[in-house]
């Protein structure tokens, strides 16, 4: 299962306090892939709607890429927990 690392994690929350408030209308549960650019780790915000349209937002990080990397991370936030979830663990839910 893939995994992603806790300092990996703190950069997921800096991009969103730092990048997306008050840029974007963000909702409770953001999505971000991950690329590889040119052997880093490339977050892509992406924001779909009801319509299918997407916007986004890529942000480069210093982060060596590995194939080991989940493809996307979910950030949620409800104000009182906040917490990085692969997409299966929302299975069902």
């Amino acid at each position: 299962m893939a995994v992603l690392p806790g300092d990996m994690i703190d950069a997921v929350w800096e991009i969103i306090d730092d990048d997306l408030q008050g840029v974007f209308p963000l909702e409770n549960l953001l999505t971000f892939r991950l690329h590889n650019n040119q052997g880093q780790t490339t977050f892509e915000y992406v924001q779909t709607d009801n319509e299918d349209a997407s916007l986004g937002a890529a942000f480069d990080t210093n982060f060596a890429y590995s194939g080991n990397l989940p493809k996307t991370v979910l950030a949620y936030d409800d104000g009182d927990s906040q917490i990085i979830i692969l997409p299966s663990e929302t299975a069902g839910h």
